[in-house]
């Protein structure tokens, strides 16, 4: 299925409410949810989870006020959102679990695993026992022009819930299946209601949903699994990230309980200022301060890479203050690489006036001030005028 907005899949607007949002979702989830395609031939029952596990995918990053926020701005480009692959590596609908899809329905319907009971606990029955996820964690990172343009390897030194060194993260000994749920991690009730017999589900409170308990809880983690510690961590912050994004390094936030699944670690990128290069999306603005001769009889000049060298740019005789030229390609990469190439560097042409001049430079300038040559023609004002003109508009 080709990706689409996800403004577009849940029908509605840009501007909508979380409100609106969770109504459009909830409303496309119930018409498309599996068990709701009865006797359906298997092409129109793949159609319908395709659209429902892409709704799920929408809801999930249109829900989410950081998740929006960058979706909003960059759309797939996003570092969080693998390009053309979905937000947070969900690699679209095809990659989103239905694991995933239902661990999101305690919010928008009420109920773990399923619809609260509704429509006969519609995907209840298949979630099996719970695997606990570690907890997120969030760190910082500056960096500097050149580590935004190559892609750099951070490490961490991260304090943070590890695997339990004496039980190795299973909580104890003498794992037996729970003898409530029977494995299942569910408890499933069933009560008369005006509409009928209705069944609801809920996560067992004897083992909490693991569908296991420990017989001979471990004394070091008190059968949790997991024990604080020390950590260093390395995570790849990809080429082209700027200030404000968010990197996502998978499966190294704190650790789940009882050999659960761990969590991930959200990097904030912040951009340290650049002394040499304002930063404008992918290009690089670069002020050249030229002396006067040379903006009036041309020459070559080296302007500065972000790696350390120069480039040889070609100045041509008559070059007016405010001209812009262009070194296409040696900018910065899109993100992961989704986009269209590097971008440029931008350079600015100003010129220099000096403050004090000797006897014979302020004869020479007398000189060549009655010249014809010296005095701006009507075309140079207009262009100038433009130029200040939109610096307004």
């Amino acid at each position: 299925m080709a990706k689409r907005d996800y403004y577009e899949v849940l029908g509605v607007d840009k501007k909508a409410s979380a409100a609106d949002i969770k109504k459009a979702y909830r409303k496309i989830a119930i018409k498309y949810h599996p068990d709701r395609q009865g006797d359906k031939s298997d092409a129109e029952k793949k159609e319908a989870e395709e659209k429902f596990k892409e709704a799920a995918e929408a809801y999930a990053v249109l829900s989410d006020e950081q998740k929006r926020q960058q979706y909003d701005q960059f759309g797939f480009d996003g570092p969080n959102f693998g390009g053309a692959g979905g937000f947070g590596g969900f690699g679209g609908a095809g990659g989103f679990s239905m694991d995933d899809i239902f661990d999101m329905f305690g919010d928008v319907f009420g109920g773990r695993g399923g619809f609260g009971g509704g429509f006969g606990g519609f995907g209840g029955g298949s979630r099996g026992q719970q695997i606990h996820r570690g907890s997120d964690l969030r760190l910082k990172v500056r960096l500097n022009l050149k580590e935004v343009a190559t892609g750099v390897t951070k490490k961490f030194k991260v304090r943070k819930d590890v695997q339990c060194s004496l039980c190795h993260g299973t909580g104890g000994e003498g794992i037996e299946t729970c003898s409530t749920c029977h494995g299942s991690g569910v408890v499933i009730k069933q009560q008369q209601s005006i509409f009928g017999m209705m069944q609801t589900q809920s996560v067992c409170p004897t083992c909490g949903g693991e569908g296991k308990t420990v017989k001979k809880k471990c004394p070091r983690c008190n059968g949790e699994g997991v024990e604080r510690g020390e950590e260093v961590v390395e995570i790849n912050i990809p080429a082209g990230v700027q200030d404000g994004m968010v990197v996502n390094a998978p499966g190294k936030g704190n650790a789940g309980r009882r050999n659960g699944q761990p969590g991930d670690i959200k990097v904030f990128i912040e951009e340290e200022p650049n002394d040499t290069f304002v930063r404008d999306g992918k290009d690089l603005i670069y002020n050249l301060l030229l002396d006067f001769p040379t903006a009036a009889l041309g020459g070559d000049v080296n302007i500065p890479t972000i790696e350390g060298g120069q480039l040889k740019l070609k100045i041509e005789p008559g070059t007016q203050p405010g001209k812009t030229l262009r070194l296409r390609g040696k900018g910065l990469p899109s993100v992961q690489g989704y986009g269209y190439g590097n971008g440029d560097i931008l350079v600015n042409i100003s010129v220099y006036v000096p403050r004090t001049l000797s006897k014979d430079e302020k004869s020479a300038l007398e000189h060549m001030k009655g010249s014809e040559n010296f005095k701006p023609d009507s075309a140079t004002k207009s262009n100038l005028f433009n130029r200040f003109r939109s610096m307004f508009s």
